[in-house]
Formats: structure tokens, C-alpha cells, sequence
């Protein structure tokens, strides 16, 4: 009896290991309860209206990446908003990474905007903020059931975050606010891996200049995020540049990468799906240190708010843009 109880355990801890150790192939899909509530539905090849999370699943899948907004207009993703969706991606059995925007809106290179309830607040303040916000929404998740297995504190984080006290001409004080939201995160998940994120991932120069300047100032992260959006008639030499970035962000900082944001224009669905199969082997050719590809909002209706790098047509089918999943 000892001995089949052990056997079990041991094939438990394999499985899992093996889980966590599986490329992750992503998806992040932010938008998808706001585009239901307005009417709009996904289909399968067959033009039956199926759950976009179960059609992400059939084309392999099986990560979701969903953005956190303080107190966002209308109230999409907000605490709840996400955990409405990580339920519906954890029914599918897809892991999940959360990315804190640290604003009411979109944060990104061009604007990081503090969220209106922090707008005066302090440096000191600001730290606090950004401790119990990520714990508070992620003891949410917790207690809801939902395992988290990535956080990223931060989006596109080029120069900084939390404007202006976080901005990037005080590395100092970018690094105090990042390792905030480290430990809040080490609090509530202690084996998530917490990612650092910038837009440009073929952008080395930026790329070494940035982690330079955090893990100058102390910084603490697990794994370098990157986003990349190549153009449809040049993909090929921006996925030679990100993998080149790849591979010296490993060898300069000794931690592994991920894609977490990629897209093409949706009319261009042959050049994408050449496209995102080279960056998956790029990434795959990494070994352990290369973690995933996310494409983003890939179930995002053309136009949709103005997007038009998404992976579906115009009928709510997906494209063969994910093929390579």
C-alpha cells in the first residue's frame, strides 16, 4: 500500500513538473468579455458559435494572459472582469499570467498614467499602492480557486511606469516600485515568476540599457518580457533581431525570456502564420530559458477599437494565423 501511495505521489510531482516545465503557447484575451457583451460571438471552422476559450484550446492553446486596471471605466478588467475570465481559462485547463497595467487605462511606453485614487500620493505611498493592489487582486484569485503562474508587474515598461515618480530617468525609483509588486506577488503565489515586460523586443540596445539600469538599482525579477509586432513584408529580419535580443538577455542577465505580446495585421494571415511558427521555433531553440509566445488579442474582431492585428475574420472564425500553436 506504501508503495502504490508513493508511486501516485511520485507521478503527481512528474506531472506537474512537466506542466510547468511545457512551452507555454499564449494567448492574451483582455477584451474577450467586453466584445461578448457586445453581441459579438465566436465560431468554429464549421460556423458553429462555440467558447472562444475551448477554440483557443483546440488550436493548442493553453496559457492566457490577462490585464489588471485599478478602477477602470466600465469595469473591464477589473478584479472581477478577470476572474471571470481565468475562471473560463482554468475550466480549459490553461494557465494563467497576470499583467498589472498600475493605471485605470492602457499603460505603455507612450503613457503610464497613475490611477486617479493614486494621483497625489507620495513615492512612499506609491509603493504601498502597488504592494496591495497586486496582493489584493491576487489573494482574489486565490481564494477563488484560480493558481497563477505568472505576474507581470508592469506593461511596457520602456520608461518606466507610475509617471512621473516611476519614470525611467530615476532607476532608483523604478526598481523600489518593481520589487513592490515582486514581493506582493512572492506573498500570495511564492513560485510564480514574476516578469519584467518592454515593447520593441527587437530593440537590443533599449533592452540592455533598461536592465542594466533596474538590476543597477536592485531590481528583482524572474523572466524578461518582450512584445513584437513585426511589419507583414519584414518579419523575417525583426525575428532574427528578437532572437539575437533573446539570446543576450539570457546571457547578460542569466534569466529566461518570453514573447508575451505578438500580432500582424488580420488580412495578413499567410505572412503571420509563417511568421509566428519562425518566432516559436526561435523561442523553442532557447531550450528551458525560452518560456512562451502570446499572441495578443488574437480573438479581437477586425476593427475591433480600432485593433487590426488580431487572428480572426470577419465572420468570428479564427484565421490560420495560429496554426502553428
Amino acid at each position: 500500500m506504501m508503495k502504490r501511495w508513493l508511486t501516485a505521489l511520485c507521478g503527481l510531482a512528474f506531472s506537474l513538473a512537466v506542466r510547468s516545465a511545457t512551452f507555454a503557447n499564449g494567448a492574451d484575451v483582455g477584451w474577450v468579455s467586453q466584445q461578448e457583451s457586445s453581441g459579438y460571438s465566436f465560431y468554429n471552422s464549421s460556423g458553429v458559435k462555440t467558447d472562444p476559450f475551448v477554440l483557443l484550446k483546440n488550436l493548442q492553446v493553453n496559457a492566457i494572459r490577462l490585464r489588471v486596471w485599478v478602477n477602470p471605466s466600465g469595469g473591464w478588467n477589473d478584479g472581477a472582469d478577470v476572474l471571470y475570465k481565468a475562471r473560463r481559462a482554468a475550466a480549459q485547463g490553461q494557465r494563467i499570467l497576470i499583467d498589472f497595467h498600475y493605471s485605470d487605462s492602457w499603460a505603455d511606453p507612450g503613457q503610464q498614467t497613475k490611477p486617479a485614487a493614486w494621483a497625489n500620493h507620495t513615492l512612499a505611498q506609491l509603493n504601498n499602492d502597488v504592494y496591495s493592489h497586486t496582493q489584493g487582486i491576487l489573494n482574489y484569485l486565490k481564494a477563488n480557486g484560480i493558481t497563477v503562474e505568472w505576474v507581470q508587474v508592469g506593461n511596457e515598461i520602456n520608461s518606466g511606469m507610475l509617471w512621473p515618480e516611476g519614470k525611467t530617468t530615476s532607476f532608483a525609483n523604478l526598481a523600489g516600485l518593481i520589487n513592490s509588486g515582486y514581493n506582493a506577488t512572492k506573498a500570495v503565489y511564492p513560485n510564480a515568476k514574476v516578469i519584467l515586460h518592454l515593447a520593441n523586443g527587437y530593440d537590443n540596445a533599449v533592452f540592455r540599457w533598461f536592465f542594466d539600469g533596474v538590476k543597477g538599482a536592485g531590481a528583482k525579477w524572474d523572466v524578461i518580457g518582450m512584445s513584437h509586432y513585426p511589419p507583414a513584408s519584414d518579419w523575417a529580419s525583426y525575428n532574427n533581431k528578437i532572437s539575437a535580443n533573446m539570446w543576450d538577455m539570457v546571457s547578460r542577465y542569466a534569466r529566461p525570456v518570453m514573447v508575451t505580446e505578438v500580432g500582424m495585421d488580420w488580412t495578413q494571415a499567410a505572412a503571420s502564420k509563417s511568421m509566428l511558427a519562425d518566432l516559436l521555433a526561435k523561442t523553442k531553440a532557447l531550450g528551458s530559458n525560452g518560456l512562451g509566445v502570446f499572441y495578443w488579442e488574437p480573438q479581437a474582431y477586425p476593427g475591433w477599437q480600432g485593433y487590426t492585428m488580431g487572428a480572426l475574420d470577419a465572420s468570428g472564425k479564427f484565421t490560420i494565423a495560429l496554426d502553428p500553436f
